[in-house]
């Protein structure tokens, strides 16, 4: 959440045409009771792109998803592997996987709404109820109600004591245990998500998966969806970073022009330069938040000079 906006979705599409991009997760009260339908806002050029959605109440997924199909998405995708506190609070995100039957009709009612497909997202379980046979039991319960894709984060999400961000990494990655499910359930398909930072990882689990799904890595490194893409789609012409940046700069010219602050779009550049040489003077350029409030692109192409010696 607050990462992969329509600003990052452009430029993470620039860098892979294939991958399929997600949005970050809204929720229905957002949409229907906050009116915040700008959230759903995209360009047709990040397709194929899916939308999570977050909630608990099947006919409030299946309004909205209703809505999410005509607004041109490909997929909508249920979390219910967020451990937030804020999330917890609204009885959605992993709390979900407690209640597999409520979980299978809320898929049933957004299948029903929507002509696209609708898939999960969860973990391997919560807290202490974690075992393999409840697992299971959830991913049958829920493809009862008409699921047939799962993303399984390959980690137990514990809801107290720990932050979203210490859910992330300190319960252990089990991937086996999602591999297991695949070769249980051969027919539904099941994608592998959870420390997937190189290509050697992807293939490792592609040897089994229907596909990966890259969280963090994708944001941190960028230009690991290009190595990807070559890997997996034999993908031939992707433009090289600097390629990749000309035509950011493209698009954040038009979208100044339309009235968006500059920095919602700059942030999600300060990782595509991690490690080579500038590249601490190029965040720092761009982390200036006094000089970000005079909304010019000059600012982008003086922190440029420090990674490739000339303005982009």
């Amino acid at each position: 959440m607050a990462w992969t906006d329509r600003h990052c979705r452009f430029l993470h599409r620039l860098i892979s045409p294939n991958a399929l991009l997600f949005t970050e997760m809204v929720t229905t009260g957002a949409l229907l009771h906050g009116g915040q339908w700008h959230l759903l806002e995209h360009a047709p050029e990040e397709y194929p792109l899916a939308l999570q959605l977050g909630g608990n109440q099947p006919k409030d997924l299946a309004a909205c998803s209703q809505r999410a199909a005509a607004m041109g998405f490909t997929e909508i995708n249920l979390n219910v592997g967020c451990p937030s506190d804020r999330v917890q609070k609204g009885t959605f995100g992993a709390c979900l996987m407690l209640n597999p039957e409520l979980v299978a009709d809320c898929i049933k009612a957004m299948r029903d709404a929507c002509d696209i497909p609708v898939t999960v997202k969860c973990r391997l379980g919560v807290d202490q109820q974690d075992t393999d046979e409840l697992l299971l039991n959830f991913i049958d319960t829920v493809a009862a109600g008409g699921c047939e894709t799962f993303y399984i984060h390959a980690r137990k999400a514990i809801l107290g004591g720990l932050t979203p961000a210490q859910n992330r990494s300190i319960p252990p990655l089990q991937p086996w245990r999602a591999e297991q499910i695949k070769q249980q359930r051969p027919d539904l398909r099941i994608m592998v998500n959870g420390g997937i930072d190189c290509v050697d990882t992807a293939m490792a689990h592609l040897r089994w998966a229907d596909g990966i799904m890259i969280g963090r890595a994708a944001y941190h490194q960028p230009m690991l969806l290009a190595a990807m893409e070559r890997a997996l789609y034999q993908t031939q012409n992707l433009l090289d970073l600097i390629a990749v940046i000309d035509q950011y700069l493209i698009y954040m010219q038009k979208q100044l022009d339309q009235g968006t602050r500059l920095s919602v779009m700059t942030r999600h550049l300060l990782h595509c330069c991690g490690g080579m040489p500038g590249a601490r003077r190029f965040r720092q350029i761009l982390s200036d938040s006094q000089q970000l409030k005079r909304n010019e692109l000059s600012l982008v192409h003086e922190a440029l000079t420090h990674i490739f010696n000339r303005a982009a």
